[in-house]
């Protein structure tokens, strides 16, 4: 009969595969880990995917100095026998760095960027040496940035010297957003903001004009837009605003160039001595993580934007317009 050589070479099929199966099992190997790529260090995996900024962990350092030793938010990929680098600084994305010491080249109009990097006791280090081109110097200048990545049961622990020394060894502690604890929320109702509803006209240490409009309570929603005007007369920023009751809570969600919205919960509200005061927090943002809103018992109010904890916080001082 026509099917008899097809079942044969069925049958010849499946004997193959049950050969392959056994010999997989025999080994202790899953056909996915037979896939997985080899000569990757163990370990090193635990480096892959996008970190946060969570604390300063450099000694002796004062609290206005507390900041991160690199970007607040960066992302590494791990492949076979190298790292893909994004956001460490140097304005390079997707920079490639193998494990066996070798060079990795970036090359810019004035600078050229070699990248180095190795795998050791379970950290991960790369040094990048920026060689610029001078007229004084023919053979260029270098400066060396050198950075380490170890896992710890508190998170990522990022290590960075730099040579020619400008501060001292900086040490942070990254980790995944959602590794990182959200707050507590403060219970309190759109009502309790009404002391922001206005129109509020400031000046920046620039000279460029910055205000927002806050709507006032209603619907359980205040609602605002904020614009910068440089001495120009042109606007060089905005963002769209809200402030929502949710879950017997307040959310503040902003929206800076109508981008998409990141949303920080209230943390704290105080009424004392005619002044008010309201901030806002998302340890799980890059920056800022606080937000904090302030009106004196003068009416001036001043909205200060940063860390958690720590740094140098940026502040900005309004009054009503027209007054």
């Amino acid at each position: 009969m026509r099917w008899r050589p097809w079942f044969v070479t069925a049958l010849a099929l499946l004997a193959a595969l049950g050969r392959l199966s056994t010999a997989l099992a025999s080994s202790g190997l899953s056909a996915q880990e037979s896939s997985a790529p080899s000569g990757q260090p163990e370990g090193l995996r635990a480096l892959d995917g996008e970190w946060i900024y969570v604390e300063d962990r450099t000694e002796g350092r004062a609290l206005e100095q507390l900041g991160p030793p690199m970007a607040s938010k960066f992302s590494m990929r791990v492949e076979d026998g190298a790292v893909i680098l994004d956001g460490h600084g140097s304005g390079h994305r997707h920079v490639r760095i193998t494990l066996d010491g070798s060079i990795t080249e970036v090359a810019d109009p004035k600078t050229t960027s070699r990248y180095r990097g190795t795998w050791k006791d379970g950290t991960f280090e790369y040094q990048v040496e920026f060689v610029r081109a001078s007229d004084n110097a023919p053979d260029g200048s270098i400066r060396m940035i050198r950075r380490s990545f170890r896992m710890t049961a508190d998170g990522l622990l990022v290590n960075v010297v730099v040579d020619p020394p400008v501060v001292k060894d900086a040490v942070g502690l990254y980790r995944h957003a959602e590794d990182i604890a959200l707050p507590e929320p403060a219970k309190a109702g759109i009502g309790d903001l009404a002391w922001l509803a206005g129109a509020w006209v400031g000046t920046r240490s620039s000279g460029s004009s910055i205000e927002e409009r806050w709507s006032p309570p209603l619907g359980g929603a205040m609602l605002a837009v904020s614009r910068s005007v440089n001495t120009r007369g042109q606007m060089f920023a905005f963002e769209y605003l809200r402030i929502v009751e949710r879950d017997g809570g307040l959310v503040y969600i902003a929206q800076p160039g109508g981008k998409t919205p990141t949303e920080f919960v209230l943390t704290e509200t105080v009424a004392e001595q005619g002044s008010r005061r309201a901030v806002f927090e998302n340890p799980r943002h890059d920056y800022p993580k606080r937000i904090a809103y302030e009106i004196s018992a003068e009416g001036r109010l001043s909205a200060t934007i940063g860390f958690t904890r720590g740094g140098t916080p940026q502040r900005f001082e309004f009054k009503r317009e027209g007054s």
